[in-house]
């Protein structure tokens, strides 16, 4: 647990130099030529985004079990039993958790740059373009593109809390 709270503060820079060392020519998967494509971006992705929300699901679990520990003695479930009730039960901070995840993956510059290259029409997504136009000088389109970044967050965030509305809504019709 506490290796998993620290990994959850990986520096992204890092993470990516990391993945970047691995998949190079002289790492040891550079045989599988993945630097520089979105596979590698996805890789780096996926390590930065696991810590957090292993960890936050875990603590959402945790409360929860501890909160239904006499209820599930009582009943003598097992542990299939307790699982689909802690996850049930636990659904809607499970989503949020879902959505913590993806603000850390749709907010990620520094190791998507380092392993995707942001090469044009390949591996440049939202955030490097937001970084090459800001340091190319052309503010209007960084930030028009950070407008849209904003505006995909908010709507995905919107959507999922009408969901959760509507599921809360429906619980016990």
């Amino acid at each position: 647990i506490v290796f998993l709270n620290a990994m959850m503060g990986l520096p992204p820079v890092v993470v990516g130099l990391i993945v970047y060392l691995l998949l190079s020519r002289s790492g040891p998967f550079g045989v599988l030529g993945l630097l520089y494509t979105p596979t590698a971006m996805i890789i780096a992705q996926v390590i930065l985004i696991t810590p957090l929300v292993a960890a936050l699901s875990l603590q959402v679990l945790q409360d929860l079990h501890h909160e239904y520990d006499e209820f599930f003695r009582s009943l003598r479930l097992g542990p299939a039993g307790k699982m689909r009730t802690l996850l049930w039960d636990g659904r809607f901070s499970l989503v949020t958790v879902g959505l913590a995840g993806f603000g850390r993956a749709i907010s990620e510059v520094g190791a998507v740059m380092i392993v995707g290259g942001n090469i044009n029409h390949v591996t440049r997504i939202m955030t490097t373009a937001i970084a090459l136009e800001t340091s190319k000088g052309t503010l209007a389109l960084a930030l028009a593109l950070g407008i849209i970044l904003i505006s995909l967050s908010i709507t995905v965030n919107a959507a999922a809390m009408i969901v959760r509305s509507f599921a809360r809504g429906n619980a016990y019709a």
